[in-house]
């Protein structure tokens, strides 16, 4: 498969869900202003991710000694072992008893997560996929699917710049207000699920600490930052940050700002808000698209804008517009899934059920694509929805 060329006319996502609706198996090289990252597939499947230019707080022995899994004495023992046997690091520490293989694991799943959901950062570079075997650890690595690092990805993206109102720097301390409640039942399958991304557990209902607010309030210390934190918890800076600021909204602690001007950099200049995005200067053509797709969103039900738009009355062309379109389309979409779940005891099988039983028209169903949306029921209660491919 010939997959090569620049961000701006193919995007991450759309070269994510190409790969892995097609099982291959490769090497996706990605080339930014700044970073260069080289992604591993293995029958579509995310297997690895490794920046070139990875920082040193990112090295996986540097990630390992942060979260107080090893020390640093440890660590320079492994290395210079490494130098003379040239094993995998941490192989070196599990078999020496300094790591256990479970923490191996996870630590390493997050290091590829992290590189990961930077991309959808990316506005500009150029990709290019190379077909070929791909050496894959199974006692080390979790391989992830690319539906979900889609669906994670536009989760992060969108939710970011909520986060980012209540957690402003990586130096703020907090001040811990009440104790959490005690836990109505275990959660060890979330957790799981969770941590390898493959979409397990709801949202904690209001009230009610979720994993990982849990675990934020058991490292809780006085003088301890955000950046410590994420460190400690291992559980990403996005969730980690969206866990405290949850624990914030529900009374749990108090933001306590940091004094001084803050040099750290959570988050990313994609994950900002609209609003910080049109104050950087996006210009008129952008604003315009955000309010056709705001009044798409609020007047969606009656399906008025949808026939005028599938009519062609106004042709939707540009690929910004078309997404920013398709997020309010989805979420009908999802209200349409949930009605025929009520009605038939199950999802549909395929989208055209939701137009045969009047819930959406046809062109519902690629609007404001001119293909339809990709829908996939992967078990009794769950599935798949996703805007197509251009």
């Amino acid at each position: 498969m010939a997959l090569q060329g620049t961000l701006g006319d193919f995007g991450i996502a759309d070269i994510f869900q190409l790969i892995g609706q097609q099982g291959k198996t490769g090497v996706l090289h990605l080339n930014g202003k700044d970073e260069e990252v080289h992604i591993s597939f293995k029958d579509g499947n995310v297997v690895k991710a490794e920046s070139a230019a990875r920082k040193r707080k990112e090295l996986l022995g540097h990630m390992l000694v942060r979260a107080d899994l090893i020390t640093q004495a440890q660590l320079d023992a492994a290395l210079d072992e490494q130098k003379r046997t040239l094993r995998r690091l941490g192989d070196i520490l599990v078999s020496s008893g300094a790591l256990t293989r479970d923490s191996l694991k996870e630590t390493t799943h997050l290091q590829t997560t992290e590189t990961l959901y930077r991309l959808f950062a990316w506005k500009q570079g150029s990709y290019a996929f190379e077909q070929q075997d791909v050496d894959v650890d199974p006692e080390s690595v979790t391989p992830i699917r690319s539906e979900s690092v889609l669906m994670e990805g536009f989760r992060r993206v969108d939710e970011w710049p909520a986060v980012r109102r209540v957690i402003t720097s990586g130096r703020m301390t907090f001040q811990q207000i009440k104790e959490a409640p005690a836990e109505s039942g275990s959660d060890d399958d979330f957790g799981l699920d969770a941590a390898f991304g493959e979409g397990g557990g709801d949202e904690p209902k209001k009230g009610e600490l979720g994993r990982a607010e849990r675990k934020i309030l058991s490292l809780y210390e006085a003088n301890r930052t955000v950046t410590r934190y994420i460190e400690l918890s291992r559980l990403g800076e996005f969730d980690t940050c969206k866990a405290l600021s949850v624990l914030v909204a529900e009374g749990y602690l108090a933001a306590l700002t940091p004094r001084g001007k803050d040099d750290d950099d959570l988050g990313s200049s994609a994950q900002k808000g609209l609003g910080e995005r049109l104050r950087e200067g996006m210009g008129s053509a952008v604003v315009t698209v955000l309010l056709v797709a705001v009044v798409v969103f609020v007047f969606g039900q009656s399906g008025l804008l949808s026939r005028r738009f599938s009519q062609g009355e106004l042709e939707v062309v540009d690929p910004a517009a078309r997404r920013l379109l398709a997020r309010g389309q989805i979420e009908r979409i999802r209200g349409a899934i949930d009605v025929f779940k009520l009605e038939h005891g199950e999802l549909p099988a395929e989208l055209d059920a939701l137009a045969t039983e009047q819930l959406l028209s046809p062109a519902d169903l690629q609007f404001p694509w001119g293909e339809r949306y990709y829908y996939r029921r992967t078990a009794a209660q769950s599935y798949v929805l996703l805007p197509p491919l251009r």
